[in-house]
């Protein structure tokens, strides 16, 4: 079963990929998936289909999305987690935890995979069901759009107060955080400079953000 799910996301992988990655340039994608031809070609699963494939994955409405994150950016992706991790211990925060590539399942057919995610409650379950404090995703050009578009989406409606966003190709971090109407503002901010980031009224971690580079 698995085996014939991987052939036929094959088969279909190039087709849907260059649909999708037109279709997710509006914030109203979604709309224009379902009124569109394109949804009678794309596969839909949900999270048992997701559960049994091999390898790494990410499933948007249905859609899933391959993982295969080059070199520099699984370097990035260790350097992120041992700031944000250091970070932590030095400013106190017990029960906070920095998790790299942790499974957020959002809804029965969503199930995204963030770079790197701080969560500050226990996780009782084998992947993560309620909104993490923070959320990093590190941009490549095969996730670039998902990334910057549907991703922001979703973690703005589930309520992430921080989302970065790390540009490999350019040595640059962004940050957004929820304000009070619960949209993603850009902060801006020096990034050889700590960056305090207000988890929970005894968790604030500051990070120089430049250091990730080295």
């Amino acid at each position: 079963m698995a085996l014939t799910i991987k052939r036929l996301l094959k088969a279909n992988y190039k087709r849907w990929r260059y649909l999708l990655k037109y279709s997710f340039l509006t914030r109203n994608y979604c709309k224009f998936i379902t009124m569109s031809p394109i949804v009678k070609i794309l596969p839909h699963y949900t999270y048992e289909d997701y559960y049994r494939w091999e390898g790494r994955w990410e499933l948007i409405d249905g859609i899933p999305w391959a993982l295969r994150p080059p070199p520099e950016h699984q370097r990035i992706n260790v350097n992120m987690t041992v700031e944000l991790s250091n970070s932590l211990k030095q400013s106190g925060c017990a029960h906070c935890k920095v998790y790299p590539s942790i499974d957020f399942k959002i809804a029965a057919n969503t199930v995204v995979c963030p770079d790197v995610v701080i969560v500050c409650k226990p996780i009782e379950k084998d992947y993560l069901d309620f909104a993490p404090a923070l959320v990093v995703e590190i941009l490549c050009a095969d996730t670039m759009v998902k990334d910057r578009i549907s991703k922001f989406h979703l973690y703005e409606k589930q309520k992430v107060s921080y989302f970065l966003l790390v540009d490999v190709d350019k040595n640059e971090i962004e940050i957004y955080q929820l304000d009070e109407a619960g949209n993603y503002k850009s902060v801006p901010y020096n990034p050889a400079q700590p960056f305090t980031f207000y988890l929970k009224d005894d968790c604030q971690p500051s990070v120089v953000l430049n250091n990730i580079w080295e």
